[in-house]
């Protein structure tokens, strides 16, 4: 389990832009993304094996563009439990907090994208233990709830 794409975005409701590293603050999330602050959906996680399955449902996507901060690869995140904490790289901890969301309108990634899978197959945590991670850092699961 790893970690293939990082990405943040200024703004809410827009595809994010991939970055090799970002920086994780305890009960906030990433260091300058929109989704950040003192809430229960701090980071969001979507599975890289998703993405390119919307890739071979003939949407052309790629990371960042579902808004997800941490793709991954080698989780089926929609079998992991609320309440499972992971370490992502060497320090930073998170506690999965939410399977899915409901949208209540499409967002431009809808429009843009032509689908949005994020509210069936993404998941989100919030920052136990901050620090930094990178693209290839290890994802162990900690605490299965």
């Amino acid at each position: 389990m790893k970690v293939v794409s990082l990405a943040l975005s200024r703004k809410k409701g827009m595809r994010k832009t991939c970055v090799n590293e970002v920086n994780l603050i305890k009960e906030h999330g990433i260091e300058g993304d929109a989704h950040a602050g003192p809430w229960h959906r701090q980071v969001s996680f979507l599975a890289s094996e998703s993405i390119e399955k919307a890739r071979q449902n003939g949407l052309t996507v790629t990371f960042g563009d579902f808004a997800e901060n941490i793709a991954t690869e080698g989780i089926d995140w929609l079998t992991v439990p609320v309440g499972t904490q992971l370490k992502l790289g060497v320090t930073v901890l998170v506690e999965v907090t939410q399977i899915g969301k409901e949208c209540h309108q499409k967002c431009a990634i809808f429009y843009l994208a032509g689908d949005c899978i994020m509210p069936r197959e993404g998941i989100f945590a919030r920052v136990l233990k901050g620090g930094t991670i990178r693209k290839g850092d290890e994802i162990r699961m900690v605490k299965s709830s």
